[in-house]
């Protein structure tokens, strides 16, 4: 857990609690999520710089969307468990997110196979068990990308910047996640332009509301040959049992 600055055309806008790796991911991914930019071509460069005190991400993006940023800086540091910390208008915490293509279909037996696979695709979390993971699967259920971090909301930043960084088209899969489901969690993956976010526990309520307007099926309970449809059931193939919430 590690202080990480975030810093666009060298002016601070964020500092974030995050694990220390895969930092380009991360920079990729909170740049394209937060809204910073709308088109991963607007992202320059990044460049990481590390010191004692921790690290700081220097992000080169277009001068347009550098003046608009500077507007949003954070008033606080991001905690490891919040993704949202010292954000300074309700406005952009709860803003509008597109709503994602349909026509996807996927299979509950895909969903609980990438989340088997997820459980053995976490060499950090077994080493400590103090961290999370998120992971973009195939249609079929074979997992592709996997990324870990201290704090939920900095793993799928990681992985979305992994999705956009290796040019694959995330709408053709869907993510899996070893967490509750949270609403900024479900802004994130309607930003990578899923259709589909599993979850191991529980979503909240604000969670379910934000997925329902996305058009994005938003599963939790995940885990142990079951799982849980809060959102958009039609998505899945194969029935499930569906939340009377």
């Amino acid at each position: 857990e590690t202080p990480v600055t975030i810093a666009y055309n060298l002016a601070s806008h964020a500092v974030m609690m995050a694990t220390p790796g895969d930092l380009e991911d991360f920079a990729v991914g909170f740049t394209l999520t937060e809204g910073i930019v709308s088109n991963a071509s607007d992202i320059v460069g990044v460049s990481v710089v590390r010191h004692a005190g921790g690290v700081e991400l220097q992000i080169d993006i277009a001068e347009a969307a550098a003046v608009a940023a500077s507007g949003r800086s954070r008033r606080l540091s991001g905690r490891t468990g919040c993704g949202i910390c010292g954000t300074a208008d309700v406005e952009r915490v709860l803003r509008d997110v597109p709503a994602v293509a349909g026509g996807s279909r996927f299979t509950s037996s895909a969903v609980l196979l990438a989340m088997d696979a997820l459980a053995t695709r976490q060499p950090l979390h077994l080493a400590t068990g103090a961290v999370h993971a998120a992971g973009w699967a195939r249609a079929d259920g074979t997992l592709v990308h996997v990324r870990e971090d201290v704090g939920r909301h900095n793993a799928l930043d990681k992985l979305v910047g992994a999705m956009v960084r290796s040019g694959d088209d995330a709408s053709g899969g869907f993510v899996v996640m070893t967490s509750r489901g949270s609403f900024e969690l479900v802004q994130k993956a309607a930003l990578l332009g899923v259709s589909l976010l599993a979850v191991v526990s529980a979503p909240t309520a604000l969670a379910i509301r934000v997925a329902e307007a996305a058009g994005l099926t938003l599963i939790g309970f995940a885990r142990a040959e079951r799982l849980t449809v809060y959102t958009h059931a039609s998505t899945l193939v194969a029935s499930c049992q569906r939340s009377s919430g």
